[in-house]
């Protein structure tokens, strides 16, 4: 019920409202009354009513600086007025402050209940288009996560001038002004082939959870680098720079650690810098260390500091002192199953940091090249890679560099460079089969209620965070966005050839609240479906 306050100052009109309307019938709960303006402001302070009704001649104060201050306070309150004077002025007046409605005493019951019913439903109305702005806003988040993608994409690869990336941000909504700022690497991923349904529900509760983390905070701005990974700007003070990184790898590790029998995860942050400019400088600084996840798969804090430590822990002045565990065939074959072209030089560079002296030694270097290629051989015929796309390259690769020691580092970028390229072919082609599949699947059954993301990938045997990354990069927008256009266009095909009602086709286009179908299709069209179907003759678009 809605809630309704009356100021009177004539204690027998008050009393007559109070006592002979029946509000509940009209649903609404009187809730309090007052005989003036100063003392009725307190009590609509504490009980903040849906509809105030006020005279407008009081004492003390009347009733339009009450319904003055109450608007600029509470500006969903409707506001009825009651007056002895027909005066245009007091009208007017009433008008300019914001009143709903303007009515002369003597009230009847039937013009107060008329004026009542008006108003709930302009109410309900007004609450029913803001929790549909919402739940539209709610769904369209998807498309803002993509754009912002794109933004930090262009931004962290230097394609972006100063002023062009305030113009961005501006449009969209992002306060990226700052004294300060740092950059921050994470993944967070599934260990082995697949998850039973309990673990992957969970993992995905895990990821919403540090996801939110950021989300939470002004100073951190959240977006997806990749498929795996993903980017946070921090932007705040210089002093308070190491907190906020200290604050982020504490709750990552507080919500990962505990279930690492079936989750990966790591973080890497780079130093600070002052300008917008030098954010390709720390994407590079930061995405340096998150190379090294590859080579010290233990260690999921990824700074400066920790790698210095692992170098010096690690490095060797003799072929004697090698860790050849460190050297494990499967460190190659996990970086070329996970990682990105863009990582390839890091990766390179991390992996050789700990064994360059021993490079010294012809023997040494000849076990490595083989490893190199064993390693990459082994991963392309786990693919089922036909040899005759590699074989030759990883020759040629070989007679290159082989025995020069100068060359050893543009080997081994080389050898990871023809892998990735193999590698993404035949994902590629086996990408571009499933995502078919899920496209078949999402048009087939779009139209349905309970058709959603989650659906669609659990049909196809994705995971829904993959589903969503991997649909906006086909197919250059959102899951949503594709789903709402093809509702839309079935939508305006039935209203062009039929005379069905817009509720039937809303049902049949997969909306189960109708006003809701009037609401995107007003968002998307520009006018509300019986508007659409008056202009348009059968046969036009």
């Amino acid at each position: 019920m809605l809630k309704v306050f009356l100021v009177e100052d004539e204690s027998v009109i008050r009393e007559g409202l109070r006592d002979k309307i029946p509000w509940e019938q009209y649903g609404f709960w009187f809730v309090g009354e007052a005989g003036d303006g100063e003392v009725a402001l307190p009590l609509i302070r504490k009980l903040k009513p849906d509809v105030l009704i006020t005279d407008i001649k009081m004492p003390f104060m009347d009733g339009l600086s009450l319904s003055e201050i109450v608007k600029e306070e509470f500006p969903k309150t409707k506001i009825i007025i009651i007056s002895g004077y027909d005066d245009f002025e007091y009208a007017r007046q009433a008008i300019v402050v914001g009143v709903d409605q303007y009515l002369l005493k003597p009230i009847t019951r039937a013009a107060l209940r008329n004026v009542l019913l008006e108003l709930k439903e302009k109410i309900g109305q007004e609450s029913e288009q803001k929790d549909y702005q919402i739940q539209y806003q709610d769904e369209m988040q998807e498309f803002e996560q993509f754009s912002l993608r794109r933004f930090f994409e262009k931004l962290l690869d230097g394609k972006l001038s100063v002023k062009e990336i305030y113009e961005e941000a501006a449009r969209l909504s992002l306060e990226i002004a700052a004294p300060c700022y740092r950059l921050l690497l994470f993944s967070i991923g599934e260990k082995g082939d697949g998850l039973p349904k309990g673990s992957r529900d969970n993992f995905m509760r895990k990821q919403d959870e540090v996801f939110h983390y950021f989300l939470r905070y002004p100073q951190y701005i959240l977006f997806r680098l990749n498929v795996n990974s993903y980017g946070v700007l921090v932007k705040a003070e210089e002093r308070q720079m190491d907190e906020l990184a200290e604050n982020s790898f504490e709750h990552i590790q507080k919500v990962c650690a505990p279930e690492e029998d079936y989750m990966s995860w790591y973080v890497a942050v780079s130093q600070s810098v002052e300008r917008l400019s030098m954010l390709p400088q720390c994407y590079m600084e930061a995405n340096r260390y998150f190379a090294y996840r590859f080579v010290m798969p233990n260690t999921h804090i990824l700074t400066g500091k920790t790698l210095a430590a692992y170098v010096s822990e690690h490095e060797v002045n003799r072929i004697g002192d090698v860790d050849f565990a460190q050297m494990d065939p499967e460190v190659i074959r996990d970086f070329l199953s996970k990682g990105d072209e863009k990582e390839i030089h890091d990766f390179v560079g991390s992996y050789l940091a700990n064994i360059r002296h021993g490079l010294k030694s012809r023997m040494f270097r000849s076990y490595v090249f083989l490893n190199i290629r064993v390693a990459v051989e082994t991963y392309l015929t786990s693919l089922r890679a036909d040899q005759k796309d590699y074989l030759e390259e990883i020759e040629q690769a070989v007679q290159s560099a082989y025995g020069k020691d100068e060359d050893f580092f543009g080997y081994f970028v080389a050898m990871m460079q023809i892998a990735m390229r193999i590698r993404d072919q035949i994902n590629s082609y086996q990408g571009r089969k499933l995502f078919k599949k899920a496209l078949d699947y999402i048009d087939g059954h779009f139209s349905q209620e309970s058709f959603s993301l989650s659906l669609a990938a659990e049909q196809i045997g994705m995971s829904p965070n993959y589903l969503s990354a991997v649909f906006s990069q086909n197919m250059q927008k959102t899951f949503i966005e594709y789903v709402t256009e093809k509702r839309i266009e079935k939508a305006k095909k039935l209203l062009r050839q039929t005379d069905k009602p817009s509720s039937e086709i809303a049902k049949e286009v997969g909306y189960r609240d109708a006003h809701y179908f009037s609401f995107v299709f007003r968002k998307l069209v520009g006018r509300n479906p019986r508007e659409y179907r008056a202009e348009k003759k059968p046969g036009t678009s």
